[in-house]
């Protein structure tokens, strides 16, 4: 119920501040390979352009969660791996990204832990690399929540349309590959088992009637977007009426996916608001507590899932580095 304020950042390079935004992804996946943090650098000349001229008002209001509608070039930044030079900015907020403010649905007036998820993907393909820890992230989304699961063959436009037909569920989590391309909307996709999703048929799936409250694509560069279709995949669902979207901003590690999906689950079971229970789950890999182990995946509560032998990525035991967690984002509704 605020006026709107505005602050005028100094001292920052336009041009420098755009070249982070685009040199930070790259940065974070050559770090990963070398065990090194030369990322830091861009990650903290965003903190100090984004986040920094703000957060004193931020914390006099004990803000807890930041969505941010960005302007074209900054749109595809990991926001929750911006760094202040001590911790980075998921260890302090809540944070997420939204195409336009009049996309976004402020009302927080009814909870997701009563939602049922229909829950579906794909792990062997004909002309892409196959994907071994879909299997055991659909078992997990299962193990966790109430709903359906369909898999491989069972993947199809038909079953998607007549489940979510049949049954209003509020959760649709897509498992799969994903390709985005500029230009025309269909020349991008989502993979299903027999044929491909595109861009443009999203606003057909009657997911506004009744609304998706959360689609969650896990694939990859589902929140990549052009001109055309600002964020992707993913801006588009949001744009078809569905509430809240989480999708990821570049090619992510089967492993790390997995990882995250598992324990995102499981906090937004324990406390029903999507942006938090992303951020928990992110700071469960970056503090080690979820992790790999003797080739099983260690989740905080204890918990010890069995990984396909072709699933163990090398020898990957350690996901705190924000390449792991960092790629994916909340769109939309935080709530």
């Amino acid at each position: 119920n605020e006026e709107p304020q505005r602050f005028i950042v100094p001292g920052i390079n336009p041009d420098e501040l755009k070249r982070a935004a685009k040199d930070i992804r790259n940065y974070l996946l050559t770090s990963v390979r070398r065990g090194d943090d030369s990322f830091m650098q861009q990650a903290q000349l965003l903190h100090r352009a984004l986040v920094k001229p703000v957060e004193q008002t931020l914390q006099r209001a004990n803000i807890d969660t930041v969505v941010y509608s960005m302007n074209s070039g900054l749109r595809m930044l990991p926001l929750a791996a911006l760094h202040d030079g001590e911790q980075y900015l998921v260890e302090k907020y809540s944070v997420g990204m939204v195409p336009s403010l009049s996309l976004i649905d402020a009302q927080f007036d009814r909870a997701i832990d009563a939602s049922r998820v229909l829950a579906m993907g794909a792990s062997s393909f004909d002309s892409l690399s196959p994907l071994p820890g879909v299997p055991v992230e659909v078992d997990l989304i299962r193990s966790r929540w109430p709903g359906a699961t369909f898999l491989n063959e069972e993947f199809t436009l038909d079953t998607l349309i007549k489940e979510r037909s049949q049954t209003p569920y509020e959760l649709v989590h897509l498992a799969t590959h994903a390709e985005f391309k500029s230009g025309d909307v269909n020349n991008s996709y989502i993979q299903l088992w027999d044929s491909k999703l595109r861009l443009g048929e999203l606003s057909q799936l009657g997911w506004d009637s009744p609304t998706v409250d959360l689609l969650v694509l896990s694939a990859c560069s589902t929140a990549v977007g052009s001109r055309e279709a600002e964020m992707g995949f993913a801006g588009l669902a949001i744009g078809a009426g569905v509430r809240s979207a989480m999708a990821s901003i570049w090619s992510v590690s089967d492993l790390g996916t997995l990882a995250l999906m598992g324990e995102f689950y499981s906090q937004l079971d324990a406390q029903p608001i999507k942006a938090e229970a992303l951020r928990s789950a992110q700071l469960s890999m970056l503090n080690q507590q979820t992790q790999i182990v003797d080739g099983s995946l260690a989740t905080p509560s204890g918990e010890k899932i069995p990984l396909p032998e072709d699933l163990t990525e090398g020898n990957l035991t350690d996901l705190s580095h924000p390449y792991y967690w960092s790629g994916f984002t909340m769109i939309g509704s935080p709530w």
